[in-house]
């Protein structure tokens, strides 16, 4: 920085970027940045849109529909009515789930800025006001209330309970070790009910023990990622609690009932009777591949390891994991639907 060419003497010069701090301080944010005009893409990035991926539990009962596709006059049609009302869902859960990460980022703001990839989110980093983010999250959490409440008004209720359980765990319940990967696994039972709700599709048992399996076994993978990082304890205080040893132990239970869980559904009587098909077992090789993988990307033997800020924003980038993924999609519509090439 050049010198000042007045003759203000040294001791009273305060660099300018020292000038902001103090201003910015004085209005509650600690960054220097907070000077900067937000921008679009920097208020569109705290909303997470790369999470709402999570959000897809929320179609998984569409899936499962055995009316999505329906015949017509002219043939085999998309029923819009139920993929209408399950993408409806949808997308208030992604509102929702916006509103919350702006929340928890407001929440955890002092602790972000320590961190050594959560510093650059943007409130962390001072590009959104605090004020407005406050503001912004509030809005999107109405809208997404009264439009679930206009699909259906039990889906209404389950969003509802959403949020405050979601707000409950950035405020408090997220310091308890364990009870906070419990809290999470629980948000993604509640989308699955939701989706169920939303297409009028009976969520079985099995689907939503599952789903909680599913969600305990990424989030401890979550917290396995993040207590390798420097400053672990700092950057979130339940992770003082967990050691590798046990995030081990955790991985490797709900990991291996997740899969025999899943594989025990497609095998069930119940489950074939339902949809008159013997071979939904055909996509459990996929299910585990899942299972092996992320295990992979959060021990940092494939994709960036610790350079990624979390192992959903890894998954997204895994190009096995998503193949495996849309190969397993391919096989349950082909299942379900008993789609078969024509004898010709």
């Amino acid at each position: 920085m050049q010198e000042s060419k007045t003759s203000t003497p040294a001791a009273l010069s305060v660099p300018a970027t020292d000038v902001l701090e103090m201003r910015a301080d004085a209005k509650g944010d600690a960054s220097p940045r907070s000077a900067r005009r937000p921008s679009l893409r920097a208020f569109f990035k705290t909303l997470r849109p790369h999470q709402w991926v999570k959000n897809v539990f929320v179609l998984a009962p569409m899936f499962f529909h055995k009316d999505v596709f329906i015949q017509t006059p002219v043939g085999t049609a998309l029923n819009l009515h139920v993929t209408g009302r399950a993408f409806a869902a949808t997308a208030v859960f992604s509102l929702l789930a916006g509103a919350v990460y702006m929340i928890n980022d407001l929440v955890d703001v002092e602790a972000d800025r320590i961190h050594p990839v959560k510093r650059y989110r943007p409130i962390a980093a001072g590009e959104v006001p605090l004020g407005l983010a406050r503001v912004t999250s509030m809005v999107l959490v109405v809208v997404a209330l009264a439009a679930s409440y206009a699909v259906a008004p039990m889906l209404g209720v389950v969003a509802a309970i959403y949020f405050v359980e979601n707000v409950a765990y950035s405020f408090w319940l997220k310091k308890v070790a364990f009870l906070d990967v419990g809290l999470i696994a629980f948000g993604f039972v509640l989308r699955v009910l939701a989706g169920g709700i939303a297409t009028d599709v009976h969520v079985s048992g099995y689907m939503l023990a599952c789903t909680a399996l599913l969600a305990l076994f990424l989030g401890f993978g979550k917290r396995r990622h993040e207590l390798a990082l420097e400053n672990a304890g700092k950057q979130r205080a339940a992770l003082e609690a967990y050691t590798p040893a046990s995030l081990n132990v955790a991985l490797a239970v709900t990991g291996t009932a997740t899969a025999v869980t899943y594989v025990a559904y497609t095998l069930d009587p119940t489950t074939r009777d339902f949809f008159h098909s013997n071979y939904l077992w055909l996509t459990a090789p996929f299910t585990v591949f899942g299972i092996v993988r992320f295990l992979l990307l959060v021990n940092g033997r494939v994709g960036r390891g610790l350079r990624a800020e979390s192992p959903t924003q890894e998954m997204l980038r895994d190009v096995p994991f998503v193949l495996s993924i849309v190969l397993w999609i391919a096989v349950v519509v082909a299942v379900v639907y008993q789609l078969r090439p024509s004898a010709g």
